[in-house]
């Protein structure tokens, strides 16, 4: 699959062996707030759960999505994120797997305007975009304003989230 974006700066590229620190990196990005609270562990003991963690998303991911399209997010050559996307998942739709934009890059309408792409995507395919994310995920509310509604939830933790294009 060939993905283009609306903004000229950004491009996506699939992922290689040389982006696995990179990606560990972004990943932890997200684990970083919920780790403060754990104050008891050293940096190390945090790094150490953190990678154990990637690894086992990173293998479910790959193992679980196969047909997937596994890309990093480059602004300008720069790594500034990752997506990973199913355009035909279990053939209901296009699932974002997983976006997640580099803290660096965050709040400047990056994963916004990624986001109404893959919409427009999803649109012109006739297809629902969907996403799973956290309850306590900051990008729920952007899913929301965004035209998302959730659909399901797994555990009180996990809502899957989707979009349908209306005429």
């Amino acid at each position: 699959m060939k993905l283009s974006f609306t903004r000229t700066d950004l491009q996506v590229r699939p992922i290689n062996a040389n982006d696995r620190a990179f990606l560990l990196d972004t990943y932890a990005s997200t684990r970083a707030e919920e780790l403060e609270r754990v104050p008891d562990w050293t940096d190390l003991m945090k790094r150490e759960f953190v990678t154990g963690q990637f690894n086992a998303q990173h293998d479910y991911y790959q193992k679980n999505y196969v047909g997937g399209n596994f890309w990093v997010i480059e602004d300008k050559g720069n790594n500034i994120g990752r997506l990973y996307l199913h355009e035909n998942y279990q053939d209901k739709g296009m699932r974002i797997i997983d976006i997640t934009i580099s803290p660096l890059y965050r709040n400047r309408g990056i994963g916004e305007s990624i986001l109404k792409d893959l919409m427009n995507r999803a649109a012109q395919l006739g297809r629902p975009l969907s996403i799973h994310v956290e309850t306590f995920n900051p990008a729920k509310n952007l899913y929301t304003r965004l035209g998302f509604k959730t659909v399901s939830e797994t555990n009180g933790v996990y809502h899957l989230m989707e979009w349908k294009h209306t005429t």
